[in-house]
């Protein structure tokens, strides 16, 4: 998610700055998911807003390609199954008129026209065509499983970015990917993230397994606190809610004084994004940071897509999906561009307040 990018706007804006942002900048893996010449048209470049699209996925690989060993898979509280689903996908509206931003998220499950798939879940564009990609370069004789990994992953961001694009009619700008190991390191790098619930709750599937109450989560308790959505009132909507929140306490905790002061966590932090983040190849770090230092001032709103029926069906009736509607979705989108940021008259900035808000 968000988390890996928001470590670096604590690095820009600590004692480390240039220095650090440029060693981070220099070892990242990076990809060309962005729209390419031959592409269907995608929406117009200059739509009022850069647009980062923040993408966590449940690869059981690191970004190198390597497969995990299966006592990482454990702690990562996943099986061991064949193929990626993206998760997480968020959309990072920056208003270039120095607007409000928005962190949007879509839901994992909201039915969408996939380029060369036809009508399927969102989450599921990056793994099929990285699955079509992979079967073709093995029946074309590739022997090298991690080259295939690596390959078939990009055309799998590639596809993902389509869709989106051709879902939101926004420019997708740059792109930024997290797997379950980065999240699961950038989490332990930070100490443990601050959350609160309404309710004690449980999940196997997911692992998840908390109080009533605020606590602190990180590391497998951290990734089943953001994945869980079974035994949920509200199902992937509330899954949303619990990132968004967790999003926004990291957010706190990554800017915090205790964190920019400690040269330990800020090296942790370092040495976590190094595995944890594939980035575009024209994404700057360092003027990422510089575009988002409203995040400081908790002027950052979060936001989910207009959604229609979260128990809606598919048309042959197999599949639960997340009905939406594509215009609404447009319309709501755009107007996130014309939003103006709190001046803050004489009340204390949104990051000042350090309480957790308790979710469900």
């Amino acid at each position: 998610m968000g988390l890996a990018l928001l470590s670096v706007v604590a690095l820009a804006s600590s004692g480390y700055a240039y220095v650090a942002t440029e060693q981070v900048q220099n070892n990242l893996p990076t990809t060309n998911a962005l729209s390419k010449p031959d592409d269907p048209a995608a929406p117009p470049a200059d739509d009022g807003a850069n647009d980062i699209l923040l993408v966590g996925s449940d690869a059981r690989t690191d970004q190198q390609g390597h497969q995990l060993p299966l006592r990482m898979l454990k702690q990562l509280r996943t099986e061991e199954n064949p193929g990626v689903s993206t998760d997480t996908i968020i959309l990072l509206r920056i208003p270039k008129n120095g607007g409000k931003p928005s962190v949007v998220s879509i839901p994992r499950d909201t039915w969408v026209e996939v380029p060369g798939r036809g009508k399927t879940k969102i989450n599921s564009a990056y793994g099929v065509a990285k699955e079509k990609f992979a079967s073709a370069r093995r029946g074309e004789g590739e022997k090298d499983r991690e080259k295939i990994e690596r390959d078939s992953d990009q055309e799998g961001r590639h596809v993902l970015v389509q869709t989106v694009q051709d879902f939101t009619q926004v420019r997708i700008d740059h792109y930024a990917e997290v797997n379950l190991l980065g999240f699961y390191l950038l989490t332990e790098a930070l100490g443990g993230v601050t959350v609160c619930l309404n309710h004690s709750t449980s999940d196997a599937d997911s692992g998840a397994n908390f109080r009533r109450g605020e606590q602190k989560v990180s590391g497998g308790e951290a990734l089943s606190f953001v994945r869980q959505r079974k035994n949920l009132p509200r199902g992937d909507l509330d899954r949303i809610v619990r990132q968004q929140a967790f999003l926004s306490s990291a957010i706190n905790q990554v800017l915090s004084a205790g964190t920019l002061a400690s040269p330990s966590t800020m090296g942790n932090l370092i040495e976590a994004i190094h595995k944890s983040i594939v980035l575009d190849e024209g994404l700057d770090l360092l003027d990422f940071a510089q575009q988002v230092k409203s995040i400081a001032s908790g002027t950052i709103a979060f936001e989910t897509i207009p959604v229609v029926n979260i128990n809606g069906r598919s048309e042959d009736g197999q599949q639960s999906i997340v009905e939406v509607d594509p215009a609404a979705v447009r319309q709501f989108l755009h107007g996130l561009v014309g939003r103006t940021a709190p001046t803050g008259g004489g009340g204390a900035p949104a990051a000042a307040a350090p309480s957790v808000p308790c979710v469900n």
